[in-house]
């Protein structure tokens, strides 16, 4: 896989990530009959702690490898 497909695929990996944490913000909201302000607050609620938890994530995952190749 080269490199500019692994760079691809884990751009789309976030796009779905982020959306589906979004989207379930949304519809929690949708669920107690809230007003579309608060839908909408949701949805935006949800692509903000989807965009973090992807960060934290993607830092989480690369301190973890970086540190099982400095082992002998």
């Amino acid at each position: 896989m080269s490199e500019d497909d692994r760079r691809i695929g884990m751009n789309r990996l976030r796009y779905v990530f982020v959306g589906m944490v979004a989207a379930s913000g949304a519809m929690v909201a949708l669920q107690v009959e809230a007003s579309m302000l608060y839908i909408l607050g949701g949805l935006v609620g949800g692509a903000v702690a989807g965009a973090l938890l992807w960060a934290y994530l993607v830092h989480a995952f690369r301190q973890g490898s970086s540190r099982g190749r400095q082992r002998p």
